[in-house]
């Protein structure tokens, strides 16, 4: 527990229906693809398939969040931990730190992030009434306590899978913008709007890949370029020729 939960949450009817009428629709997409995800863990890295990591609920009640693991064993958590404490102390973009690479990612990692195939597992936090499938993205407990007492008002929506600050920019905004779309949910959450968000997730997540993709595209053919440019008499040969 936080310390902030004073009284208890309730996750309202009409979004534990929505969220158990869409897992149930949409089972016959989402299971077979998490058994592939789970095979192409455990094929192209050592260890276990699924990641387990505390994070601030719903009323700030601690649960373990589930994801397919995306790092190697044993990775080391504290560099994030500081790239996002710094993040919110300066307020910059909320940048991910696997934007320019990340030696600690398995094979396939950076797709399966881009993609949002790692948080897929949550859907199980969302059957056992842990999470949403929309709402503020739930955050580890360190970097809860450096919120602001106002900014710690985002638990007071359900932790999601998606949410306004996904699909209003995400990554290209700075942190106090993030908590301001997430009060904004807890103040605005409905039927309605929920479905909106989730008709533009698949859209945005698609843009992302194809954006990690174009980044890594730009990146190799600079670095294909460059040797040719420093290579000593190349100019004076071409000249020649």
């Amino acid at each position: 527990m936080t310390g902030m939960a004073s009284r208890e949450y309730k996750i309202p009817v009409w979004k534990r229906v929505f969220d158990l009428l869409l897992i149930g629709v949409t089972a016959p997409v989402w299971l077979p693809l998490m058994i592939v995800m789970a095979v192409a863990v455990k094929l192209t890295s050592p260890g276990p398939v699924f990641f387990r990591q505390e994070r601030v609920g719903y009323g700030g009640k601690n649960f373990m969040i589930l994801k397919f693991r995306s790092m190697k064993v044993n990775a080391r958590t504290q560099a994030h931990e500081w790239h996002v404490e710094n993040l919110i102390r300066t307020d910059q973009r909320m940048t991910k730190m696997d934007a320019r690479g990340d030696a600690r990612m398995i094979p396939g990692g950076r797709m399966m992030r881009a993609l949002g195939l790692d948080e897929l597992p949550q859907i199980f936090n969302v059957l056992r009434g842990e999470m949403s499938l929309v709402g503020p993205r739930p955050c580890i407990p360190r970097e809860f306590e450096c919120y602001k007492p106002d900014q710690k008002r985002r638990i007071e929506a359900p932790p999601g899978l998606t949410g306004l600050w996904q699909v209003m920019g995400k990554n290209k905004l700075t942190f106090t913008e993030m908590i301001a779309l997430d009060l904004q949910y807890c103040d605005s959450m409905s039927p309605k709007l929920d479905t909106l968000i989730i008709l533009c997730t698949i859209p945005v997540l698609l843009g992302q890949f194809l954006e990690m993709e174009l980044r890594q595209a730009t990146c190799a053919a600079t670095a294909e370029t460059e040797p040719l440019a420093t290579e000593p008499g190349a100019l004076t040969s071409a000249n020649q020729a």
